[in-house]
C-alpha cells in the first residue's frame, strides 16, 4: 500500500489521484502529468483561494512598508486619516508607480505591474485589502485560483494603461487589479443567469455604481484605472471563461504561473533598483 501511495500524484489539472507511470490522465486527457513541469509548485500553489489572497495581501503589505522606509524623511504622522503614514512620491516612483511621468520620461512600462502593489497611505491600503478580502473568494470560487491571480494582474495592466491614455501623470493602488475582480463577477452574474447570477450581478454592480459615486467625490480617485480595471475584467472574464462553462485547466494555471513570474521579477528589480538608487546615487 505504501509503494502504491510513493507511485501517485494528484494530476495538475484534474487533481484526481493516477498513477506516476501515466502518459496521459485518464479523467482529463492531459499528457505526461508527471512532468516536473505540470506539477510545477507555482501552478500548485493557485488551488488554493485562501492562500492565493493572504500572499496578494501580505505581499502588498511589505512593499508598503518598504516604501516608508525608503522614503528621505519620516512617513507623515498627519492628523488627517488620508495623509497618516505616507510615503513620499520620490519613494513610490522608484518602486514602481506608473502614469505618463514614469512610462514616458522614465520608460517604465513594467510599472504598469507594480502600481498595483503600492499605496499613498495606510488608509488606502487598508480600504483595498478589505475590497480584495469580500471580492477575491467570490471570483476565486466562481473562476478558480489560477484564473483570478490571472484576471487580478492583466486586469491591473488594462486599468492603468487606459488611465495613462487618459492622460493620468502619476499613479498607484491595487484598486485598479481589485476592480477588475468586480468586471469579472459582474460579468459572471449576467452571464449565468438564473437567480443566483442575477444577485450576484445586481450586488457587484452596486458596487460599480458606488466607485463610480466615489470617485466624483473624493479628489485625486483614479476613475480611469477603475473603470478601465473593471472593463479589463469584464474581457478577462468572457476570454477565460469561468468553471461553469469552462473547467480550470492546465493553460489557465500557466498563464497564473507566468503572472506570477513576471509579478515577482519586476517587484524584485523595483525594490533592489531603489535600493541601489538611495545607497549609490
Amino acid at each position: 500500500m505504501e509503494n502504491n501511495e510513493r507511485q501517485s500524484i494528484l494530476c495538475p489539472n484534474c487533481r484526481h489521484l493516477i498513477s506516476k507511470s501515466e502518459s496521459r490522465c485518464p479523467y482529463c486527457g492531459i499528457s505526461n502529468p508527471a512532468s516536473w513541469w505540470k506539477n510545477n509548485p507555482l501552478i500548485g500553489a493557485l488551488h488554493s483561494a485562501d492562500q492565493i489572497i493572504k500572499v496578494i495581501i501580505a505581499v502588498n503589505a511589505c512593499i508598503f512598508i518598504f516604501s516608508l522606509v525608503l522614503s528621505p524623511q519620516l512617513p507623515s504622522l498627519s492628523m488627517n486619516p488620508f495623509m497618516f503614514l505616507s510615503p513620499d512620491n520620490r519613494s513610490l516612483l522608484l518602486l514602481g508607480a506608473t502614469g505618463t511621468i514614469p512610462i514616458d520620461r522614465l520608460h517604465r512600462w513594467w510599472s504598469l505591474v507594480s502600481a498595483s502593489y503600492l499605496h499613498g497611505g495606510i488608509l488606502h491600503i487598508v480600504f483595498n485589502m478589505i475590497a480584495l478580502r469580500q471580492i477575491g473568494p467570490l471570483v476565486v470560487q466562481e473562476y478558480g485560483g489560477a484564473r483570478m491571480f490571472t484576471i487580478y494582474t492583466l486586469g491591473g495592466v488594462f486599468g492603468y494603461l487606459v488611465s495613462y491614455y487618459a492622460g493620468i501623470t502619476f499613479t498607484i493602488g491595487a484598486s485598479a487589479a481589485v476592480c477588475a475582480l468586480i468586471g469579472s463577477a459582474l460579468y459572471y452574474g449576467k452571464s449565468r443567469g438564473g437567480y443566483y447570477g442575477q444577485e450576484i450581478y445586481r450586488q457587484v454592480g452596486g458596487w460599480v455604481v458606488a466607485i463610480f459615486v466615489f470617485g466624483l467625490l473624493m479628489p485625486g480617485i483614479n476613475s480611469w484605472g477603475h473603470g478601465g480595471g473593471i472593463a479589463g475584467g469584464v474581457i478577462l472574464g468572457f476570454l477565460l471563461g469561468y468553471q461553469e462553462k469552462v473547467p480550470e485547466n492546465l493553460l489557465h494555471k500557466t498563464l497564473a504561473a507566468g503572472c506570477v513570474v513576471i509579478t515577482a521579477l519586476i517587484l524584485a528589480w523595483a525594490v533592489f533598483s531603489g535600493i541601489a538608487y538611495v545607497f549609490y546615487g
